[in-house]
């Protein structure tokens, strides 16, 4: 007999299997020795009351042999002699549209303007330790791309055509831990990534698929509106029919060359706020309702969103047990995001809290910019958080959460996770009054519904600017191409389609088989 059973347990019952097996075999009145599968299939907290519950849902089999499990099969075959396509930038969109061109008989060509995560890894640490950034070098910009150094969150909301299931089943089969499968809100962890990235690159290259670092593209090479290749800074011209621009929100330089070359843009809406952290103590006493959570829960998460005059002002990659990062790509510019590593461990929580802007909310000086003037707005808020650090290179401007709310200069400031350092600043002074005022009074109504998310233990970081990009690089809907020129795909996050890992995965995915319909390549 087979059986998908929905139950749920204490978060204590639920982490051994003997007690999964007990409420099985008292719901299906049987005994423990008829099992003999037992597969979870989806596992999620509810925290709704005093009692936080473990829901699952389980696969069973009792009284017969399971059907042997059938394993995922990637189609990852030998294409070094077959035709090329450019992906420029390898963050999920262009690692996933690598691996899916390798299953559909095409070479992939990455270009990455930055360096192998081994070097990566020490412009990192160096730029923790507020020693300066290298452009092409960061928590932005190298192997993998934003995604390496990610939290690693997987779950999404988006809509978009593809299998969410495929994406994590190619995380897993690269070394992601199984549970990712069956969690409500799968996470790999920001210490795991960096392993997993280096498989998936492998991959490509055992495939006959290549990887050039250090080749940042400079230009597009067109032709009678019909893409030939690229070049990079070096001087380099990789040649190539088909063009998937993978960039990733972050690289500001692609949207000016574009726009330079006059390949046609769009402004869109994005949002900006700041970085909150709190004590983890005490965003678990508010959602789990008890001061202590136990060992067996998990740190708590939060999710608040609220429209504040005509404007969203909500939550955005919220980090349980993480830490505050330097996110930012270029000098005189401070940027912040944050991420957690595989166990959450540190005691402290935080969240993007930003406000929606949309086009019309641009300042007008700002207008003369045309498309560009989002990003040139944007670009400016990063600069003011520069300006208003003490000049002390990469150190962040923060101001204790009530005294942002009541307008009020922070005497002194808490502990926190931010490594290169914080100093007290009025983020409510300087950063743009629309912006401000909102965050304000989204902080307010967060209180009631989380009571005591508005205290003085907690920090607003400036500044959260990069949880989307402000200009999109239009495509048509059926061919993926851009309108204006043949054979060049936007793709992912910086073009405009896609928010988060798993979201630009699928997009890449989407992408790649654009690009093989087309058949451009194997003219």
């Amino acid at each position: 007999m087979h059986k998908e059973i929905q139950f749920a347990l204490t978060p204590e019952k639920a982490e051994k299997k003997e007690n999964l097996e007990k409420e099985i075999t008292e719901i299906l009145k049987i005994s423990p020795l008829q099992i003999t599968s037992l597969r979870i299939l989806h596992k999620s907290v509810d925290a709704r009351s005093y009692q936080p519950k473990i829901n699952l849902t389980v696969e069973v089999y009792w009284d017969e042999i399971p059907p042997e499990k059938e394993n995922t099969v990637f189609n990852y075959h030998y294409v070094g002699n077959k035709p090329s396509v450019l992906i420029i930038g390898s963050g999920p969109a262009g690692l996933f549209a690598s691996l899916k061109l390798i299953e559909l008989g095409l070479k992939p060509i990455i270009l990455e303007r930055g360096k192998e995560i081994g070097q990566r890894k020490i412009d990192i640490a160096t730029l923790n330790r507020n020693k300066g950034i290298d452009s092409n070098s960061n928590y932005c910009f190298g192997e993998g791309g934003a995604g390496t150094f990610s939290d690693g969150k997987l779950y999404t909301r988006s809509k978009k055509k593809g299998n969410v299931r495929h994406v994590l089943e190619v995380f897993h089969f690269h070394g992601a831990d199984e549970k990712i499968l069956y969690e409500a809100h799968p996470h790999i962890g920001s210490d795991k990534l960096p392993v997993i990235v280096e498989n998936i690159c492998k991959t490509i290259r055992d495939c006959g698929g290549e990887i050039h670092y250090g080749q940042k593209m400079t230009e597009i090479i067109i032709d009678d509106g019909k893409v030939k290749g690229c070049k990079t800074s070096d001087g380099n011209i990789f040649e190539s029919q088909a063009i998937i621009l993978a960039t990733g929100h972050s690289a500001h330089d692609v949207y000016q060359m574009l726009y330079d070359q006059n390949i046609l843009l769009e402004n869109k809406g994005f949002a900006m706020g700041v970085r909150v952290e709190h004590p983890q103590e005490l965003i678990d006493s508010i959602q789990y309702h008890r001061k202590n959570r136990g060992e067996y829960l998990p740190p708590a998460t939060y999710q608040l969103v609220e429209q504040i005059d005509g404007r969203g002002v909500y939550s955005f990659c919220m980090c349980p047990g993480g830490h505050i990062v330097p996110a930012m790509s270029r000098e005189k510019e401070i940027v912040v995001n944050g991420m957690s590593p595989s166990k959450r461990n540190s005691p402290f929580a935080n969240s993007g809290i930003v406000v929606e802007i949309r086009p019309e909310d641009i300042p007008s000086n700002f207008q003369q910019f045309g498309v560009l003037s989002g990003l040139k707005f944007q670009q400016f808020v990063e600069n003011m958080a520069y300006t208003n650090n003490g000049n002390l290179g990469l150190t962040a401007p923060a101001q204790r959460l009530s005294d942002f709310v009541r307008g009020k200069l922070s005497a002194d400031l808490p502990a926190a996770s931010y490594l290169p350092g914080l100093i007290s600043s009025p983020l409510h002074f300087w950063l743009p009054s629309d912006l401000s005022r909102r965050l304000q009074e989204g902080f307010k109504k967060f209180d009631k519904k989380m009571h005591g998310f508005l205290t003085n233990e907690a920090i607003a970081v400036g500044v959260e600017s990069r949880s989307s990009s402000p200009v999109r690089i239009p495509r048509e809907h059926d061919t993926f191409q851009h309108p204006q020129v043949k054979g060049l795909f936007p793709c992912g996050e910086g073009s405009g389609y896609a928010g988060g890992i798993t979201s630009s995965a699928i997009d890449g995915e989407n992408v790649a088989v654009a690009v093989f319909q087309s058949n451009l390549c194997n003219k």
